[in-house]
């Protein structure tokens, strides 16, 4: 069986000529004055986005695109309001490439314009890990999805959005399955569970991604008010966000190269798909987690899991961080890297909070369904859409004590 993974192709548009830049810049502005105008209006359906943007000098496949992206603004992200950078979105309809390896830059990308015959062509400068999947897009061997233009203070970048068949993981006989927590203090915390013992845990700590982005705040804070430039302002940004994007696939990386140490490794991820809707922490606290794209480095270890033939499953994330992974009863942190458990018959006092939470991410995945602690006063059941079932169930407690202790992690 296969399975669809999905990609981004990069690549950064040749320097362009005075005038090819002229309309790109106009192309963008244009745009970008649709994609206003609409949000600002409330329109919240193609058919309100549509009559907005009719009348702008976009192309039909911009014009599109827009009709997808506004009403997504409001029902999925539920944006209050728009960023200044938005890159300019195409619907796949308007994709051309062409290639000679007579050429400087092989690869040329046709630029959608308004209007007959105004469409020009310009070459790229494409990532060349990623050469294979652009000569499979040249020759239709994979689909093409949404395209996106990106203008930069000096640069102009494409991104490709393009599907294509891989092997689908299965899940081995004898699956060690990693269960992944991914946080603020510890970026990413692993840890495989076998004999239900808690085994060689992982982490890679998030101090230096917390950092970046307070100083990202803070810095664009102090360029607002200051008036200063806007490519000074966009410089910064894009700077804090290349540093953020090393960190991700550095990350991601690290930690399929840990599960493939094990054998018949299955990696076990929370479905956080509606984290960004359900936290509320407060205005200071909402903006340093809303700030740390926790799809992002998801999507990245899915992809990398796929592409390294390793299955990923997804479980519900209630309780993970509250439950003790030993006795299976709610417990509380003492502090953000301390959890203790509140069950007097458990050999579990205090264990490091987040191989914890790895921990029982890992163990919630069982033949009869996902575990949950037991506590019936509360109402276990998944939801916000988990794609996973619920059945309520009480492990005892192993009888030789195995707890890593706190200090052995603490930084």
């Amino acid at each position: 069986m296969t399975t669809t993974a999905t990609k981004t192709l990069e690549a950064t548009l040749a320097p362009p000529t005075t005038g090819k830049e002229q309309r790109l810049e106009r192309t963008v502005a244009t745009y970008r004055r649709a994609l206003s105008d609409a949000f600002e209006s409330g329109a919240d359906t193609q058919t309100a986005v549509n009559d907005i943007v009719t009348g702008y000098t976009l192309t039909s496949y911009a014009k599109d695109a827009l009709k997808n992206y506004v009403p997504q603004l409001r029902r999925t992200y539920h944006a209050s309001e728009l960023e200044d950078d938005h890159p300019v979105r195409f619907t796949n309809r308007g994709f051309r490439i062409d290639h000679s390896d007579e050429r400087t830059h092989e690869f040329c990308w046709r630029v959608p314009q308004a209007g007959r015959g105004t469409a020009f062509w310009i070459p790229l400068r494409i990532n060349l890990e990623q050469e294979s999947l652009w000569f499979d897009l040249l020759d239709g061997d994979i689909s093409v999805g949404e395209f996106r233009l990106q203008q930069y203070r000096t640069s102009w970048v494409l991104h490709v959005t393009v599907e294509y068949e891989v092997a689908d993981p299965e899940i081995p006989d004898d699956p060690t399955r990693i269960g992944f927590d991914i946080g603020e203090s510890k970026l990413l915390t692993g840890c495989a569970c076998q004999n239900d013992t808690p085994t060689r845990p992982y982490i890679y700590d998030g101090g230096r991604a917390r950092a970046l982005r307070k100083e990202m705040h803070t810095t664009l804070k102090r360029l607002q008010k200051r008036d200063a430039e806007q490519w000074r302002v966009d410089e910064r940004f894009d700077h804090y966000q290349n540093a953020l994007t090393d960190i991700v696939e550095k990350a991601s990386r690290e930690a399929i190269e840990y599960a493939e140490s094990f054998g018949n490794p299955v990696i076990v991820l929370e479905d956080l798909s509606y984290i960004r809707e359900n936290l509320d922490y407060g205005k200071y606290m909402n903006r340093r987690l809303h700030s740390w794209a926790f799809a992002r480095l998801t999507d990245r270890f899915e992809d990398k899991a796929l592409e390294a033939g390793i299955p990923v499953e997804f479980v519900n994330p209630r309780y993970t961080s509250q439950t003790c992974h030993a006795c299976g009863h709610i417990g509380r942190r003492g502090s953000q890297s301390e959890f203790k458990c509140t069950n007097a018959e458990c050999h579990v006092s205090t264990f490091q909070a987040d191989i914890n939470a790895a921990a029982n991410i890992a163990d919630r995945v069982d033949p009869w369904g996902e575990s949950v602690p037991w506590k019936p006063e509360r109402d276990d059941s998944p939801r916000n859409g988990s794609r996973c079932d619920t059945a309520t169930g009480h492990r005892t407690p192993s009888r030789q004590s195995r707890q890593t202790t706190l200090a052995v992690f603490e930084s």
